[in-house]
């Protein structure tokens, strides 16, 4: 569902002020289960917030950050610092979308108690309305924990990238009947616990269907099925910003070519000093 904004361009160009706008709630997002599909794509700065926070019901602030932003080789590096400084600018530039913060490696996973700690940490730092972790059954128990004590939580299945090095990689999930069942379980013990929706990633798309069937929150892919309750990318990918990009990642431009040719025609008018021209350079006044 696209949204119209009304600008005030006297405020600074890093913070527009729309009006009216409403933000969508936890609550709203968990009636949309089996409804118009919600959309979500990641966030890490002011400008993309602004510029997605229109068309989008969820911005997802994503560890991924760590590999679109720092160039790290996985999430695994990523820090509590990071995910608050990008979460707060996120929130900054978006009136409509529910944010949601992923909650990074080693952050959450020692206890309900450690997990609390970090989860209200981001959500008093930045005004996010949510964090998301990674986790099946295991994690159910910190779910419910986190839900029970007023932070809303997205959870996480199938294939989930803080825990490459133990699943071996990023292949697909689900194919074996074993690890079929054990994803229905987790996601079953998720939504349990009292999660609002769960991000499913990288499961063959039958399994996909079936989850989405299962669980009473919304479901929202990401290599899985377009008979899931939502979809989401990461921003660059779906922009494409990179050369190489997952099998399931649609490019819906090609970002990083036309930036590409914008800075060559830029660094050319340089060299031959065709800029600046009269219209870029300040004249005494006659």
């Amino acid at each position: 569902m696209s949204t119209t904004y009304t600008i005030d361009t006297s405020t600074s160009r890093a913070n527009p002020t729309p009006a009216p706008m409403k933000r969508l709630t936890v609550p709203a997002i968990l009636n949309r289960k089996g409804k118009e599909p919600l959309v979500m794509l990641t966030a890490y700065t002011v400008r993309m917030a602004q510029l997605l926070d229109p068309h989008c019901d969820i911005l997802l602030v994503g560890d991924s950050l760590g590999q679109v932003i720092y160039g790290f080789p996985s999430t695994l590096q990523v820090t509590l610092d990071m995910m608050c400084a990008h979460g707060a600018a996120v929130v900054r530039g978006s009136y409509h979308s529910l944010v949601v913060i992923d909650m990074p490696f080693g952050s959450y996973e020692g206890s309900p108690e450690q997990a609390f700690a970090s989860a209200s940490r981001v959500m008093a730092e930045t005004g996010a309305a949510a964090i998301k972790m990674e986790g099946g059954e295991a994690m159910a128990p910190t779910v419910a924990f986190l839900t029970a004590r007023g932070i809303p939580v997205m959870g996480h299945i199938g294939l989930t990238p803080q825990a490459v090095n133990a699943l071996g990689g990023y292949g697909a999930r689900g194919r074996s009947n074993a690890e079929h069942a054990k994803i229905v379980a987790d996601a079953r013990a998720i939504a349990d616990a009292g999660a609002f929706a769960i991000v499913a990633e990288g499961i063959i798309e039958p399994l996909a269907r079936t989850v989405t069937a299962e669980v009473s929150c919304p479901v929202i892919g990401i290599g899985a099925s377009a008979d899931c309750d939502g979809q989401v990318l990461v921003t660059e990918d779906m922009l494409g910003m990179f050369e190489r990009t997952p099998r399931f990642v649609k490019k819906f431009d090609d970002l990083a070519g036309r930036i590409s040719a914008a800075v060559e025609t830029y660094a050319a008018d340089v060299r031959s000093r065709t800029f600046p021209g009269p219209e870029q350079t300040y004249q005494p006044k006659s």
